[in-house]
């Protein structure tokens, strides 16, 4: 049976990391929400210009955050910590990641400049805090949470402050997606007894289904016009990239292969769809055009090289 077959990536990807912290013997000290903290070791004068896809990966023995160009050159590593850190996600101004991480026992919410100094912690609770969003407009941050005994979906501050629940449904609500405009958030439920899609009101109000298939979709993410959304399905019998219209209309599966494809980010300009794969027989980072053609291998390490984030369109996107 093939890896993320019969269950969440996102479940796979936590208990795989909980296993792994539950063996580690090395942890930061822990740190109050607002508090900067420093890295174990930091490379001075890091060069973080002309980054655009952030990842995660394992190939120093942790898991850590990287950043590479669009064309997959340029890898850096953007932190150094004995802990897991996860799930980078840009500011719309690409000057703040987003991610989360185990460092302080627990897994929270933090943020850090794009070279990956300045690391504060934002959320702090005795549950997890999981996949943190950008809004639009850089002043809030999307994440899930089990704070209630549920997973639900939560925004608050980008300072952290103002932590408001969105969702509150007996079942898991999960990975939120801000729409370009700010208005909606995409995100994955099981809440029918299956997992798919939905969308509400960037208030939590008005939730709305929008894939309804007897196998599992998950990790939706906008088009940055705000009118499709791309997800992976195991709908085919083997997780595959799919795209649709963002009312959830023309369903269309865009790869097709025997391996897992999961993951899709949508690049800043809409033309192109990173995503991970293991169809070379390790993780790693592929992206397509739009309409699934061109495949390509962005990253090619021995190590798990996976969930990538396209950042935000600036002046310098075409000098590659």
């Amino acid at each position: 049976m093939k890896l993320l077959q019969n269950f969440s990536y996102v479940i796979l990807l936590f208990f795989i990391t909980l296993l792994m912290n539950s063996c580690s013997d090395s942890q930061m000290a822990p740190t109050e929400p607002g508090q900067a903290q420093d890295q174990v070791t930091w490379p001075k004068k890091l060069s973080t210009s002309g980054l655009k896809i952030l990842f995660l990966s394992f190939r120093d023995g942790n898991a850590e955050i990287y950043g590479m160009k669009s064309n997959g050159s340029k890898q850096i590593r953007l932190t150094i910590n004995p802990a897991e850190d996860w799930s980078p996600d840009w500011s719309p101004d690409r000057r703040k990641i987003a991610f989360e991480s185990y460092r302080d026992d627990n897994y929270e919410i933090y943020v850090m400049n794009a070279d990956g100094s300045n690391q504060v912690r934002l959320t702090d609770t005795p549950t997890i805090e999981w996949s943190p969003d950008w809004s639009p407009d850089g002043q809030r941050i999307a994440f899930w949470s089990l704070r209630e005994g549920n997973w639900d979906i939560y925004v608050m501050n980008a300072d952290g402050s103002n932590q408001t629940r969105l969702t509150d449904n007996p079942f898991n609500d999960a990975v939120p997606a801000w729409s370009p405009d700010g208005n909606k958030i995409a995100f994955e439920s099981g809440r029918d007894y299956n997992w798919d899609i939905y969308v509400m009101n960037a208030d939590g109000s008005d939730q709305i289904r929008l894939t309804d298939n007897p196998a599992y979709d998950f990790r939706p993410a906008w088009s940055p016009d705000g009118n499709k959304i791309v997800f992976d399905s195991s709908r085919d019998g083997n997780w595959d990239i799919y795209v649709m219209n963002a009312d959830g209309s023309n369903q269309i599966r865009l790869t097709d292969n025997p391996a897992e494809d999961i993951r899709p980010i949508w690049s800043p300009d809409g033309n192109k769809i990173a995503f991970n794969s293991d169809r070379d027989g390790n993780w790693d980072i592929y992206v397509m055009n739009a309409d699934g053609s061109k495949e390509n291998r962005l990253t090619d390490n021995p190590a798990f090289d996976g969930i990538p984030d396209w950042g935000y369109y600036t002046d310098d996107d075409d000098d590659e």
